[in-house]
């Protein structure tokens, strides 16, 4: 089983990115989703996250300008980014609790999509 993110690039101050995370491989299915990031010299921090019935968190500095989705059926979630700053540019990580074949439920993170903000 693994996470595929994509979606990161280098985009002005005030634009927008929409980052996608795809499961793939043999499980159940997937609880909770989610998206991290990391800066530069800094630890990885929580942006939001959705359960499988839709439910979201996002942290403070990301309200009202991101905004976290699924798509059960694809098994990915989404993250749609507006209104970008700087202090966005970081390394944008997924994360899945995976329900296994055999019912046991396991984190898995994805490979990082970078997003630089900068004019």
């Amino acid at each position: 089983v693994q996470l595929q993110a994509s979606g990161g690039g280098l985009v002005q101050p005030g634009g927008s990115l929409r980052l996608s995370c795809a499961a793939s491989g043999n499980f159940f299915s997937i609880d909770g989703m989610g998206w991290y990031r990391q800066a530069p010299g800094k630890q990885r921090e929580l942006v939001a996250t959705i359960t499988r019935g839709g439910r979201t968190n996002y942290r403070d500095s990301v309200k009202g300008r991101f905004a976290i989705s699924r798509d059960n059926a694809k098994n990915t979630v989404y993250l749609q980014m507006n209104s970008l700053k700087a202090e966005d540019t970081a390394v944008y990580y997924c994360n899945a609790d995976i329900r296994s074949l055999q019912s046991y439920t396991y984190g898995l993170w994805g490979q990082g999509t970078l997003v630089t903000v900068s004019s």
